[in-house]
Formats: C-alpha cells, structure tokens, sequence
C-alpha cells in the first residue's frame, strides 16, 4: 500500500483508506464483531487512515474503533472524526461552546486524549466565511484537544474558501467517475496550499461496483432507500446525487472500460487515487472481503485510456445535472 502525506496535518496516510458510516448506521445492519473484522482485515491490507463521525450510529462508529485500538495498540493509525450535525444545521450552532463538547464527547468515544483530525462535518456555507470558527478551532489545537481540524464540504465553493485559510489541514469532499467537478478548481488549490484531499463516496454509494441493475433494492433503514432524493440529508451523498438508473447504465460503461485483470471497483478507486492533489480515499466496506479488494486497489496501476472514458461518461450522463449543482 502506497502511502501519502495528508496535508497539513503531516501524518503518512494510506492512499486507500476506509470510511466507517456503514458500521455505525444508514446502510442496514452491521453487528459490533462484522465491524471489527471490517477494521482488522483494512488494516492487515496496509490502510492506515480511518474516517468516522459523532452522528454514526451516535457515537457507534467511534467506538468500534476505539475497541479496536485498544485490541491494536501498537497499530499506527490516523483518525479522522467529523462534528456538527448533533444540532440543526444553522451557522448559530456552529461555536466555542459546542465545538468543545463536541470535541470531548468524541475523545471520550475514541478513548484518546487529543483527536488525530477533526473536520466540520458539511456545515452551511456561512460557517466557512467565519473568523470566529476557525479561532474556536486554532485553541482547541493550542489546548491539546485537537491535532489538526479540516472540512467535509457538499459544494466545490465551501472547499475553495477552506483552503484559502492557514490552519486548515484537509478538505472531504465526494469525488468519483461520476463528480469531476473538483478536478477544475478544488484539486489544484489544496496542492498550491499544502492542504490534504481526503475523497469521500469514491464508489458512489456502491453504483460504481458494476455489481447493481435497476431491479437492485435495499433495505428500509440504508439511506439508498431512504435518501434517493435528500429527504434526510444532501442528495450528494446518496449516489453521488445521480439517478440511480442513469447511474446504472453509466457504470455498466465504466465496467466495459476496465482493463483486464481489475475488478470495477479497484479501478473506480485507483482512478481516484491518480489525480494529481488526493491524498487517500476512504471507501466504506460492510465484510471482510470488500475490505481487502478495497484495500488490493492501492496498487492498482491504470491505463490512460480509462480517462478519456470517464470523462466521456460524466459528460453523456451527468455533467448538466451535477456539475451546477455541486
């Protein structure tokens, strides 16, 4: 497993990482004992970069992995956890006070004295703009509480104004075959700044397996059902905001662009991985074996013809739907 700086953090991270929504909550049921053997197996494949969130499971997501660090201890990790959607999403609540609970609630949950990275968690776009956020988030680094904060964005816009500021370290934002739109600006801004891209929803919510038909289901509590159209949360993170049947068709065309000897997936995430600024990508895995072939595609070598092709499928498909909205 290939290794990259992560920013402004300065921590080695693996270029593939693993994202744990799916072991807290929204993807259907995941027992405590599959979730462990899901952080055991990335991390016997060389990930070394974990990112969770407060709101998973409440707190779920952030405890499994603290018992596995405890079970681990001479593992080196980074991880990254986000905050601010345990309250309604209004810039208000986006301050001091609430950062610090915020903050020593997930300290208390991942069992550790400072948190590796703290990213707000997809807050509104006024939040980006305030003076006061940032200083709230310098002190908790100045009092130990924090190693280094970053950003989880929904637009393009929210991550270019992160950049622009001096103490952050990362941008999440979703980045795949089928949302380009960070590789016109975002991309070259965070390595012009020395800021770390961390690419989230790289598989698309799963579309970007070649493994689903229009005819696939899921069940009730997995926000592909529940989310399709942002009736809980941004539709960005549920398939990227594609239709799922668009979706579909255009990732049997990606399938028929993979070179041999590469399963759909690994290619999906070594694309991602060979753009010039990211600096790890973090699918989310459900079993041991998505968490290896996960893994495997940090090695993965591409061919420079599936570029022409993705970039071919996201203008036929999505670039008018998607590329104005996010």
């Amino acid at each position: 497993m290939h290794s990259r700086t992560l920013g402004r953090t300065g921590r080695e991270v693996s270029v593939i990482g693993l994202g744990t929504w799916q072991l807290g909550a929204d993807w259907g049921d995941v027992s405590e004992s599959d979730a462990l053997e899901v952080l055991g197996a990335s991390v016997e494949s060389g990930v070394t970069f974990f990112d969770t969130a407060d709101v998973y499971g409440d707190g779920r997501s952030e405890k499994v992995i603290s018992t596995f660090r405890a079970a681990n201890p001479d593992v080196p990790l980074t991880v990254a956890t986000k905050m601010g959607r345990r309250l309604d999403q209004v810039p208000s609540n986006y301050v001091r006070e609430n950062f610090i609970a915020w903050t020593d609630r997930s300290r208390r949950n991942l069992g550790v004295d400072t948190l590796d990275l703290v990213q707000l968690h997809c807050p509104p776009s006024a939040v980006y703009d305030d003076d006061a956020v940032y200083d709230a988030l310098d002190e908790l680094v100045q009092n130990g509480a924090i190693a280094s904060y970053g950003v989880s964005v929904e637009e393009a816009q929210q991550a270019l104004t992160a950049i622009a500021r001096p103490g952050v370290a990362t941008v999440q934002i979703i980045l795949n075959a089928f949302r380009l739109k960070p590789l016109d600006e975002v991309l070259p801004a965070a390595q012009r700044a020395g800021v770390g891209i961390i690419a989230r929803v790289p598989l698309a919510s799963g579309l970007l397996s070649g493994k689903y038909t229009s005819e696939t289901t899921f069940a009730e509590n997995d926000h592909r059902t529940f989310n399709r159209h942002g009736e809980a949360f941004d539709q960005g993170e549920t398939f990227s905001g594609v239709d799922f049947e668009q979706g579909v068709r255009a990732a049997q065309e990606f399938a028929a662009a993979v070179p041999d000897g590469v399963t759909v997936p690994q290619a999906a995430l070594a694309w991602i991985v060979d753009q010039p600024g990211v600096s790890t990508v973090i699918p989310g895995a459900r079993n041991v074996e998505q968490a290896k072939a996960n893994a495997a595609a940090g090695d993965v070598e591409l061919e420079e013809g599936l570029d022409s092709e993705v970039v071919r499928i996201y203008d036929e498909y999505f670039r008018a739907a998607v590329h104005p909205r996010w």
